[in-house]
């Protein structure tokens, strides 16, 4: 998921935040002109991007504590809270591309942001299960967030150097790949989160090997 805003003075950013934008273009996906449609009455407005990358930031974290916290009404709010949080993962990208606000810098946050926030709902998904599963929650909570931690730093790695638009996964019928984070919600509603955590804990780390073979196969093929 990707965003973009307004940087602050280029001597308080590193350099690799000040390079190009991997990309700016408008997504295709229904979760994007969704986000699209209702981001349109805010521009002109003072709001910018990177305010909303801050609010799905400090939602998602809403989410992983409601999570954590292990009890029924708490995992329902922290479900809808990350729906949110990952709504707001789209509109943040989609307000910077059609206001014209696209930078590296908001770029830079937004990958930052996504890169915490989602491998820490699979931990604290892990922790608030420790009544069912005891230890084992965490463990596999640390084995799913510490394989898409490693996959999402692979793949900006790669999408960085390819062309604009391009993604190293690409998606289906309409959806990216990642919007099927959307089902952590409805998962935390249905109290799924434990079948869901272990399908995770195998999924993810076949996802980071998938996500390796592939940037090693666009290094050798002169692509990156």
């Amino acid at each position: 998921m990707s965003s973009a805003s307004e940087p602050p003075a280029d001597a308080a950013m590193p350099r690799s935040a000040l390079a190009p934008p991997p990309q700016a273009h408008t997504g295709g996906s229904w979760t994007h002109r969704l986000a699209r449609l209702c981001v349109r009455p805010l521009l002109g407005t003072p709001v910018t991007p990177n305010h909303l990358t801050t609010l799905r930031l400090l939602t998602g974290l809403g989410a992983c504590l409601g999570v954590a916290l292990g009890s029924r009404e708490a995992e329902v709010w922290g479900g809808w809270l990350w729906v949110l949080s990952a709504f707001l993962d789209r509109a943040d990208g989609e307000l910077a591309r059609i206001g014209g606000k696209t930078t590296a810098w908001g770029h830079t946050y937004d990958y930052v942001c996504d890169t915490v926030v989602t491998p820490l709902f699979f931990l604290a998904a892990g922790i608030g299960l420790r009544d069912g599963l005891g230890w084992l929650g965490a463990v596999l909570g640390a084995i799913a967030g510490g394989a898409i931690l490693v996959s999402n730093i692979w793949s900006e790695t790669a999408e960085r150097r390819m062309a604009p638009g391009r993604r190293i996964h690409d998606g289906a019928g309409g959806f990216d790949l990642d919007d099927l984070l959307y089902l952590l919600g409805p998962a935390a509603w249905l109290g799924w989160l434990a079948p869901l955590l272990v399908a995770a804990a195998i999924g993810a780390p076949a996802m980071a090997v998938l996500t390796w073979l592939k940037l090693r196969r666009l290094r050798a093929a002169g692509a990156l």
